[in-house]
């Protein structure tokens, strides 16, 4: 429930709704107590606010909806790579300069802040009956072939448990797969 909740518009609202309270009071009220608070409370609550939303990454948006089947087969057969993968693009970020930017610098898809390929959406699906966990890049930069080329040093980075395969649906788009191996 929280990891939609986005703290840079939390601290802006309550901030800025203590900080108008504590200049109501000391200007109409003349109220020492409700002043302090705003003035000590809200005026930093507001300036974290500020700056948390200044560096705040959206989550990645889901690019359709999860079906039940694909639900259960998750619960079953995904990895802890894949949950931990779903978990941070699934809510707000601070701090970073794009989602996922670590793992692509790591796996050599990232050679500068312009050419990084920038994940837009993810989606759960079945592939051959395996929880898969789609995600979905706007690649200009970054061909397919460099995909492919890395595709094995993915297959390490994800770790065991999961396959990795790449597709590219439409020109400037690439689909990282990371499909569930379980075992039998």
């Amino acid at each position: 429930m929280f990891r939609k909740l986005s703290l840079g518009s939390l601290g802006l609202w309550v901030g800025g709704t203590l900080t108008l309270v504590g200049f109501i009071a000391y200007f109409g009220l003349d109220n020492a107590t409700l002043n302090l608070v705003g003035f000590f409370y809200g005026f930093p609550l507001l300036l974290g606010g500020l700056a948390l939303k200044s560096s705040e990454l959206k989550p990645i948006p889901f690019t359709e909806p999860t079906s039940p089947t694909v639900l259960a087969l998750r619960q079953e057969q995904a990895t802890a790579i894949q949950k931990q993968v779903r978990e941070d693009l699934d809510r707000y970020r601070y701090g970073q300069k794009a989602h996922f930017d670590k793992a692509l610098a790591y796996l050599g898809l990232s050679p500068s802040d312009e050419a990084r390929p920038v994940v837009t959406g993810m989606r759960e699906v079945a592939v051959d009956n395996a929880y898969a966990l789609i995600l979905e890049f706007d690649s200009p930069e970054i061909p397919l072939a460099t995909w492919q080329q890395k595709q094995d040093k993915m297959g390490s980075f994800f770790g065991a448990g999961v396959r990795v395969a790449i597709t590219q649906p439409a020109d400037d788009r690439v689909e990282l797969s990371l499909i569930a191996t379980p075992a039998p």
